[in-house]
């Protein structure tokens, strides 16, 4: 049976777990204090802080590492790619490094994979990273051409959910047409079909506002800010993404809170509920028009899902569409293990990345 180690670095954590088949043996989250990570000017500096401590919890936990059969990271911001199970090499390393697409902690996770990997003599992979770009060529035309649409998006979890529900209606995930929505600190959406994202809301630029991003914004008003003289490109920046969304209207970036605000005659919490459940289903809603209405399923996921308050208005939205499924939270870690299960298996074949 394969006994897989996978790791996802995220800003204020690291969580690893280590499956035997669809088995979890361990599964842990570690988090990072302040002022252990101030201690570093990059991302990439937190790399031997990351992979020491892995290695000290998976002793703790009693794995030995030569135990292992492949490991697996979070992919980070790379080039835009096709979805799939990678294997990490040297170029992969070289340009997470380098960040030139943005420091983010996932940048890590194939660092690390990468390490262990030759340490061990395994196999090394990334699953799905969120640089996943499967768009169609009309997808891509944004009315200027000063830009193109970009394609970042939650591609690990959507992907992931997107072939539990395709497995769930008896069918591959290639053969169906899934409009996923991941409602997470982030939300992002996407329209499967032939087992790719054909088109997305992405999860920074566009789409319904989250719990600390604006998402889509009037452009005239922006500009009119921008240039005002108020705020710094960093000032703008902020506002935009990290304290955007319910935090900049309410001080909270916790849906349960937003609710209990709401439930006690707060006005504006109520409306700021009924909107982002209105902006999600919208978004739905422009998604069934690329896949022409012919949807098996509409899927929500991500921690938001679990707001049985907050998905019932979505669903009242758009149950005329499709049927709707909804699968909450974000099982990145089984994800990720699944991704390098299926090529160890010889169910996928890991792609190069070059």
């Amino acid at each position: 049976m394969e006994r897989i180690l996978a790791v996802n670095p995220g800003a204020t954590s690291t969580k690893f777990a280590v499956f035997e088949g669809e088995t979890v043996l361990v599964k842990k989250t570690v988090e990072h204090h302040g002022d252990e990570l101030k201690a570093f000017s990059r991302v990439f500096d937190q790399y031997p802080y990351r992979i020491d401590l892995l290695r000290r919890e998976l002793a703790e936990a009693g794995i030995e590492l030569s135990s292992l059969h492949a490991v697996v990271g979070r992919g980070g911001l790379m080039k835009p790619l096709d979805g799939g199970t990678y294997q990490v090499n040297e170029t992969m390393v070289q340009e997470m490094e380098k960040a030139e697409r943005g420091e983010h902690a996932s940048n890590l996770g194939s660092v690390i994979a990468y390490t262990l990997g030759r340490e061990l003599g395994i196999p090394a992979f990334i699953v799905d990273p969120v640089s996943v770009d499967e768009l169609e060529p009309v997808a891509r035309i944004s009315g200027s051409p000063w830009f193109d649409r970009v394609s970042m998006t939650h591609a690990l979890n959507m992907k992931a959910v997107a072939r539990k529900v395709a497995a769930e209606l008896g069918k591959k995930y290639e053969e169906a047409n899934l409009v996923v929505a991941h409602l997470g600190t982030g939300v992002s959406l996407s329209a499967h079909q032939g087992g790719r994202m054909i088109d997305i809301v992405d999860g920074k630029d566009e789409g319904p506002f989250a719990p600390d991003r604006c998402g889509n914004v009037p452009c005239s008003q922006l500009v009119k800010l921008c240039f005002s003289g108020k705020y710094s490109e960093q000032d703008i920046k902020a506002g935009l993404f990290g304290s955007g969304g319910l935090h900049a209207y309410l001080g909270t970036k916790d849906i349960r809170q937003v609710k209990k605000m709401a439930e006690a005659g707060d006005a504006k919490a109520a409306l700021l509920l009924d909107a982002l459940a209105y902006q999600v289903a919208k978004s739905i809603g422009s998604l069934a028009t690329v896949l022409k209405g012919k949807i098996d399923r509409i899927v929500l996921t991500g921690g938001m899902a679990y707001a049985t308050y907050f998905t019932a208005d979505i669903v009242d939205r758009v149950g005329f569409i499709a049927p709707v499924t909804i699968v909450p939270g974000e099982e990145e870690l089984e994800s990720l293990a699944a991704g390098a299960r299926r090529v160890l298996r010889g169910e996928e074949t890991a792609r190069s990345y070059s």
